[in-house]
């Protein structure tokens, strides 16, 4: 299959999303139908690049001195791209009930499927210019749906939503600029940077680009739009904090790190300690700021802050160990937090309800729904047994491995942010399932299960939660062949 077949997943979805835009108000069943159309199409697209497509770059366009737009499907552009392609098709299904009764379902659809493929674009970049023009398109494809309500909280949270990740794309782009003009930015495991470089100011941009891709994987102190941003209709928190935009910030950091940089350039130095360390006290912080909030969506959103500075922690340790153990967080979080934001959504779709205190009770009314956030819950705690537990263990292990006193430090962290994570997981359950005496407030209700359309991609998450805990071997070794570039 020749090498530019992989536009087709990226731009099927970004014409389709235009095409949903023209169709007539209120005709909901051609979008509907339009929609899942398009998104599954583009998922066969997708598998057929990572099946049969080769993996020689391909060059559409090339700018002065370097400059150019390209796109490759090597190992990690697969993972993120498959993940993607898995997820999405479901969270279309569930939206399609969840934004039933909403009044503007064609400006929905269109920019949440135009997202589809501008995501896959920042997957299969072959090199960091490219990655940072569709990075930067995710902006503002998804500024639409953050403000989808359009009310005083909706245009707030696009209002900082906004402020943030253009700030870190500021600062991202000396990054690009710098590895682009030094060293071509093609994508290269082991950097594209040359010996001749200068190692104090190329690491100083790096830092500036660590800061800058990670606005968006919610890196401390650069966290606050993603809380805020749960105000959004949640098939649109669930795309922000499990899929699509945070995950973009993840993969954009291991680009930077083990495939434009190379961690020869880095490893040892001071510049590794302050990943380390910063991410380290940024997965604590976030839990502790997870347990104290009392709104149900934005406690899962911090959990999202702490999880995704797991992530972020594995990766600074620039071994391959590390990255692995990155990327398979980064999948096996996909899939639990997905879970536990459509059950939060369930819950708040059929009730009305928001916050933590208006859960007691509902579990016997909504049984499915809250079992499926309970096994959710056990597995981002990292109980054995789950697909959660798998991925901290191996980040243990490449912390373990690691051998310096950040990266042991980093462990400690990780291990105090799975107690405050049952803390605030299981507080959940409890409440939903066992509400104090009296305190049952849907004893008399009319309050029942999600409707099939909400619960089958709940019931599917689950069911990945549990497989992927039982037998995560075949992947984890795909990952582990992919950081050692075979």
């Amino acid at each position: 299959m020749h090498p530019i077949f992989v536009l087709v997943p990226i731009l099927l979805p970004i014409l389709g999303g235009c095409a949903m835009l023209s169709l007539p108000h209120g005709d909901r069943r051609h979008l509907y139908t339009l929609s899942e159309t398009v998104v599954v199409l583009t998922s066969i697209a997708v598998w057929a690049a990572i099946l049969f497509m080769s993996r020689d770059p391909v060059t559409v366009y090339s700018f002065t001195r370097g400059f150019a737009i390209s796109f490759r499907a090597d190992g990690p552009a697969m993972v993120f791209a498959g993940m993607v392609s898995l997820m999405w098709p479901l969270v279309m299904v569930y939206a399609f009930s969840y934004m039933s009764h909403d009044d503007h379902p064609a400006s929905f659809f269109s920019f949440y499927v135009m997202t589809y493929g501008i995501t896959l674009g920042v997957a299969f970049a072959g090199d960091i210019l490219t990655m940072y023009v569709f990075y930067e398109m995710l902006t503002l494809v998804t500024i639409p749906l953050v403000s989808h309500y359009g009310d005083r909280d909706s245009s707030f949270a696009a209002g900082r939503y906004v402020s943030y990740t253009i700030g870190g794309a500021s600062l991202a782009f000396i990054a690009v600029v710098f590895v682009t003009l030094y060293g071509g930015g093609d994508f290269v495991l082991g950097g594209c940077l040359p010996d001749t470089v200068s190692r104090l100011y190329m690491r100083l941009f790096f830092v500036l680009g660590f800061f800058g891709f990670g606005v968006k994987a919610a890196l401390f102190p650069l966290h606050n739009w993603l809380p805020l941003a749960s105000v959004a209709p949640t098939p649109v928190t669930a795309l922000l904090h499990a899929v699509a935009v945070v995950n973009s910030g993840v993969f954009a950091v291991m680009r930077m790190i083990y495939y434009s940089y190379g961690t020869g350039m880095l490893e040892g130095t001071w510049v590794q300690t302050f990943c380390v360390l910063l991410t380290s006290f940024s997965l604590v912080y976030a839990a502790v700021m997870a347990v104290r909030e009392r709104h149900f969506k934005r406690r899962l959103a911090y959990s999202t802050v702490s999880n995704l500075s797991y992530m972020l922690f594995g990766l600074s340790l620039m071994t391959p160990a590390g990255q692995a153990a990155g990327m398979a967080h980064m999948i096996f979080h996909g899939v639990i937090k997905m879970t536990l934001f459509l059950c939060a959504g369930a819950f708040m779709h059929r009730t009305g309800n928001a916050y933590l205190y208006e859960l007691d009770g509902v579990g016997r009314r909504m049984p499915v729904t809250f079992a499926c956030f309970t096994l959710g819950a056990l597995s981002l705690t990292g109980i054995p047994g789950f697909c959660g537990f798998i991925s901290k263990w191996k980040l243990l292990e490449a912390g373990a491995e690691a051998g310096t006193w950040p990266a042991y430090a980093g462990c400690v962290c990780l291990i105090l942010s799975a107690f405050l994570c049952a803390m605030y997981t299981f507080n959940v359950s409890v409440r939903a399932f066992f509400p104090p005496e009296g305190k049952d407030r849907y004893a008399d209700s009319a309050v029942r299960e999600a409707d099939p359309l909400m619960l089958v991609p709940i019931l599917v998450f689950s069911a990945v939660n549990i497989v992927l805990g039982l037998w995560a071997s075949p992947l984890l070794g795909l990952l582990e062949r992919i950081s050692l570039g075979l």
